[in-house]
């Protein structure tokens, strides 16, 4: 899967498009999802570009880390007691912006759907 520059979450950081933006340091941007589906739902993306997880290799393991750690940040700051993190990698999983990102979910009770 190659990486579109011209993607939605690319333009973000290029600040051509303008975003709710709730977080930011030198590695990580996260913003309210426009479309959310839950009371908190943050995109937590990565300034590095990689169309999705599977993309990843061992020199993104610092990345992945503060992806992360900027969702567990994020939470406390929002005070949430319980939260999903999400991360779909491919259209069949509902991917539909080929940057990898995390989706953060909180803020009222989640269905359990994994059991």
């Amino acid at each position: 899967m190659d990486y579109d520059a011209q993607n939605v979450f690319a333009k973000i950081l290029r600040g051509e498009i303008p975003c709710a933006k709730v977080y930011e340091d030198e590695a990580v941007l996260a913003f309210n999802d426009i479309a959310p589906q839950a009371p908190t739902h943050i995109v937590i993306i990565p300034k590095k570009a990689r169309p999705c997880v599977a993309a990843c290799d061992a020199s993104d393991t610092e990345m992945l880390g503060r992806l992360q750690l900027a969702a567990v940040k994020i939470a406390a700051e929002k005070k949430l007691s319980a939260y999903r993190l999400v991360v779909n990698c491919g259209a069949d999983a509902g991917q539909t912006v080929f940057h990898l990102h995390l989706h953060l979910l909180g803020g009222r009770p989640l269905t359990n759907v994994l059991g």
